[in-house]
């Protein structure tokens, strides 16, 4: 779970963060995450506490590209926005704990990613499943 551990955040932490990154989300961010896509992807694919939310990070991926594109919006623009702060927080390597500290500064990354995951839960399973009956 994402209680707080050595250097970590706490679960309140995370989902303060990701609230207060949804609020200053704007279509320019939004932007910026479609074109740092494979940045992003990156920190994800190295393994450590990021690593375990590869296949999230794909359906994060994918339910922005569907909105910006105009093709799924049945989604709350907090949802979007809160997806967009999340994935720019860990694009960010001057967050809480700094990225080029070796693992741990993915600590906080993870812990975002997770609480964000846990907000959207709801809009993200309604995504799925449109998704499946509707694919490319």
């Amino acid at each position: 779970m994402l209680r707080k551990r050595n250097k970590g955040i706490s679960k309140e932490q995370a989902t303060a963060i990701v609230t207060k990154e949804a609020e200053r989300v704007t279509d320019q961010d939004i932007e910026k995450v479609l074109a740092k896509s494979e940045e992003i992807r990156r920190r994800f694919a190295i393994g450590g506490p990021l690593g375990k939310f590869v296949e999230d990070f794909k359906l994060l991926m994918a339910v922005v590209k569907d909105y910006r594109r105009g093709k799924y919006r049945k989604i709350p623009f907090w949802t979007i926005a809160a997806i967009v702060g999340a994935l720019l927080y860990v694009l960010n390597p001057l967050d809480l704990i700094p990225d080029f500290l070796p693992l741990v500064g993915q600590i906080d990354d993870a812990a975002v990613v997770a609480a964000c995951l846990l907000m959207v839960r709801q809009d993200l399973h309604k995504y799925k499943k449109w998704k499946i009956g509707n694919p490319e």
